[in-house]
């Protein structure tokens, strides 16, 4: 667990955030608030919550195990530190508003390209652009695409990331955690953590999640 937050902050897509924002202000100093900023801090007040709950948690189940050692709070702050640190790894530059014209550009000016014969899902997927789902895309498969691809982070910690456990295609949500062309990960990840489904290519959140 506490490598992962290494193997993010050492990636040039964390790096890239510096240079995002999701609101560019006009400010009266050389400070611009960026998403780097901003994921740091959560992060930190992310490590702190999780050392929190774990300490509770282990209070009442005292033999939690996984490969074979006890965990401890500071497994569990390391998990919610590292997916704080990632929670905006997808964002475009200029955060919603950035999404929006890749959305619109799909609906407009690159609308021949969904002529293409591609799946409804996958169409989807262009016209309602997400960042989280570029995001989970980022961290299982464009970094360091050499080799082998992604990051390998733990299972918790991509669990815990992943604010939005469904594909593009389900019904009444606006937001979407995951490209069909990561489908198969996404199942693959959800069955490592037991994530109970929630129907087609959708499971209820990881509890650490929540913090």
């Amino acid at each position: 667990f506490h490598k992962d937050a290494d193997r993010i902050i050492y990636s040039s897509a964390f790096r890239r955030m510096q240079d995002k924002t999701q609101v560019q202000p006009f400010p009266g100093t050389d400070y611009l608030r960026t998403r780097l900023t901003h994921s740091l801090e959560a992060a930190s007040v992310g490590r702190s919550l999780g050392s929190a709950i774990g300490r509770q948690v282990l209070r009442r189940h005292k033999d939690l195990t996984v490969a074979g050692r006890n965990l401890t709070e500071e497994d569990f702050a390391a998990v919610v530190f590292a997916a704080c640190l990632a929670h905006d790894i997808g964002n475009p530059p200029f955060g919603h508003a950035g999404e929006d014209a890749i959305r619109h550009w799909f609906a407009h000016d690159g609308k021949s390209l969904l002529a293409r014969d591609i799946g409804a899902g996958e169409r989807l997927d262009l016209e309602r652009f997400e960042g989280n789902a570029q995001g989970f895309r980022i961290l299982t498969r464009l970094q360091t695409w050499r080799e082998r691809g992604g990051l390998r982070l733990t299972a918790a910690t991509l669990g815990a990331f992943s604010k939005y456990p469904h594909a593009s295609i389900k019904d009444g949500e606006e937001k979407f955690g995951y490209f069909q062309a990561e489908h198969e990960s996404f199942a693959e990840l959800a069955a490592t953590l037991g994530l109970a489904p929630r129907g087609a290519g959708a499971w209820c959140r990881h509890p650490l999640t929540l913090l």
